[in-house]
């Protein structure tokens, strides 16, 4: 085969003092492409910010429709109003002068105190959330696009940020887990790209949020210990020395740091564990709750890869306890379980790529965008489907009518009241939940009352208070307020 020879124009000639010229002129500098990152990098960060639109839009909205559905928005923003003035985290809502850590240690939340004294609402607590749930979805549709490519990883992603565990997380008002799931989801992500230290570290934190994840730290710990066995023995000896530290954790909290803030001395939760005994009972909940684990958001592909046993301490804890809320799929429960089981179904479709059965790696293939898509199916009936209602940008006029009512009780006031009253009042008074005052005569009653359960609300608050009078100083939309007689 003869090879053409080169022409005059093709070869450049160097003359003395001169640039080696060219056939084509180089363009000027400024009009040269400038370099750019792989595509799809900012995939997980945009993700990130529509879902953060999309968790604040209903948190929000759940908030300004007066649709609070527990106690806890209130307590968490007495601690966190506490922490912003400096003070001892007291929880009236638990009881007059009840320290917080003492009936959970999440001093985590202390974070929160910069921001919420600029900005002393409820709203502050629920935007902080949604921002933390948001921020897991980085993590985890990097580690997915990094090992599966953009469109799979993207699909993961989407997955995973509409996943049922945490639209319920961000429909339940505001709990401390929302700090845990974008730590777990940091962990993960640093195990799947074997940064052993980085994933320790991310994880070490989780003593912080809530006394029993010191238990999922240890776990996380074994993970990265039985991941680099065939790396190093130093960072073996790293990850046992960081599982001991979280179940030393655990217990020191437990045994000694709760008992030390607590009035009575004790964990007042250990009454919800039953050991075994309770383990048989709601069979039919808790496989449930493992069906809707591990079927939409995993296809069953998580469980072949290791990380999945990350998962088991909340689980274990969950379905040991006598309380029978802690088993089913509703509240916020099952959101730190979210990044657990979708990183262990990223690490299992990696490693399908090379199994030898056509079938597993066709199925792992398909399985992103049909996670994607069961998500996108099951929104329809999860939370986050009121977004698609006008109604629910729309403040209605009887919450007005209610937040006129409670206008009139003063700032600084000693209120006892329920839930959603307590959520419109923790920011500027002193509230006590009804029924346990403990001796307290507060200044004014706030209840829900619909369709005038209450027959005769006098009688109700002489019922609370035997020795005081109170009369009636409004009633609307479902509410009541009274005011002691002086």
């Amino acid at each position: 085969m003869e090879i053409p020879a080169r022409t005059e124009a093709q070869t450049p000639v160097r003359t003395p003092g001169s640039a080696i010229p060219g056939p084509v002129a180089l363009p000027p500098r400024d009009r040269r492409p400038r370099r750019t990152g792989p595509a799809g990098r900012y995939d997980p960060y945009l993700l990130a910010v529509a879902l953060f639109a999309g968790y604040t839009a209903l948190s929000v909205a759940r908030y300004r429709h007066l649709a609070t559905r527990s106690w806890d928005l209130g307590i968490f923003e007495q601690a966190v109003r506490a922490y912003a003035h400096l003070q001892a985290p007291v929880v009236d809502l638990k009881g007059p002068g009840v320290n917080v850590l003492g009936d959970h240690f999440s001093p985590v939340t202390a974070l929160l105190a910069p921001v919420y004294r600029a900005f002393p609402t409820p709203v502050t607590l629920l935007v902080a959330q949604a921002a933390l749930f948001a921020l897991s979805a980085v993590p985890v549709t990097r580690a997915a696009a990094g090992l599966l490519g953009r469109s799979r990883g993207l699909a993961i992603g989407i997955a995973y940020g509409l996943s049922w565990g945490i639209q319920r997380a961000v429909d339940f008002d505001f709990h401390e887990i929302c700090f845990a799931v974008p730590l777990i989801a940091f962990a993960l992500e640093a195990i799947l790209a074997r940064r052993w230290r980085a994933a320790l570290l991310w994880a070490l934190p989780l003593v912080l949020v809530k006394e029993d994840l010191g238990v999922t730290v240890a776990a996380i710990a074994l993970v990265v210990a039985l991941r680099c066995r065939r790396d190093s023995r130093r960072t073996i000896l790293h990850a046992l020395a960081v599982a001991a530290l979280g179940i030393a954790a655990t217990l020191v909290v437990l045994v000694v740091v709760i008992p030390a803030f607590n009035t009575t001395g004790g964990y007042d939760y250990w009454t919800k564990v039953d050991g075994g005994s309770t383990l048989l009972d709601g069979t039919g909940t808790k496989l449930r709750t493992l069906a809707w684990l591990l079927v939409p958001t995993t296809g069953l592909l998580a469980l072949r890869s290791p990380l999945s046993v990350v998962a088991l301490p909340t689980l274990g804890w969950r379905f040991l306890s006598s309380d029978d809320h802690y088993w089913g799929i509703d509240w916020h429960y099952s959101a730190v379980l979210m990044p657990v089981v979708t990183l262990a179904l990223v690490d299992a479709l990696a490693g399908a790529r090379y199994s030898p059965r056509p079938w597993l790696r066709t199925y792992a293939h398909h399985l992103p965008a049909a996670v994607a898509a069961a998500a996108l199916s099951l929104t329809t009936t999860l939370p986050m489907s009121v977004l698609a209602e006008p109604a629910a940008y729309r403040k209605p006029g009887r919450v007005t009518a209610v937040e006129r009512l409670l206008d009139r009780i003063p700032d600084g006031a000693t209120v006892e009241a329920d839930i959603r009253p307590s959520s419109r009042l923790a920011s500027r008074c002193r509230v006590l939940w009804v029924g346990d005052t403990r001796g307290i005569t507060p200044e004014y009653i706030a209840l829900q009352n619909p369709d005038d359960r209450i027959r005769d609300i006098e009688a109700r608050a002489l019922r609370l208070h035997p020795d005081a009078s109170y009369s009636l100083v409004g009633t609307t939309e479902g509410h009541v307020v009274l005011r002691l007689d002086s």
